[in-house]
């Protein structure tokens, strides 16, 4: 199953894609009986918001976000129109700010950038099994 979504140019596409996400997994188990977990919602959400921040603060013009989830995992795929790869800097405490990347990192299985003849696009995939594990315990 997916879905794609392209987000407004404003602050509010933030809080609009973590809504998209949180639909786009109803979706799934209404429709197709997918289970998805309370900690992957969680996750899900956490990961739209920090990757569509992102998007918004450091590249120009519109974002696009897809949505995919399959029997093991939920990827989140956001594009955006800067071909810098982001890059998860060293752990400082003194640092206000600047840890969005170093967080998906820590809470998704796979995080994968690829630049784009345009821009680029970062896959994030979250792990259902173990989304499922951690809320067995």
């Amino acid at each position: 199953m997916r879905a794609g979504f392209a987000l407004g140019a404003d602050d509010g596409c933030i809080a609009d894609a973590r809504h998209h996400a949180i639909a786009f997994l109803d979706r799934a188990h209404a429709h197709h009986r997918l289970p998805v977990p309370a900690r992957a919602r969680d996750l899900t959400q956490l990961v739209v918001s920090e990757l569509v921040t992102n998007a918004r603060k450091y590249a120009p013009g519109p974002v696009l976000m897809e949505l995919r989830l399959t029997a093991h995992a939920v990827e989140v795929v956001v594009w955006d129109s800067d071909p810098t790869v982001p890059v998860a800097r060293a752990g400082d405490p003194g640092r206000i700010g600047q840890h969005g990347l170093e967080i998906v990192k820590a809470v998704t299985e796979d995080l994968f950038i690829e630049q784009e003849p345009v821009g680029k696009r970062i896959t994030a995939r979250i792990a259902l099994a173990d989304a499922l594990s951690d809320s067995a315990t």
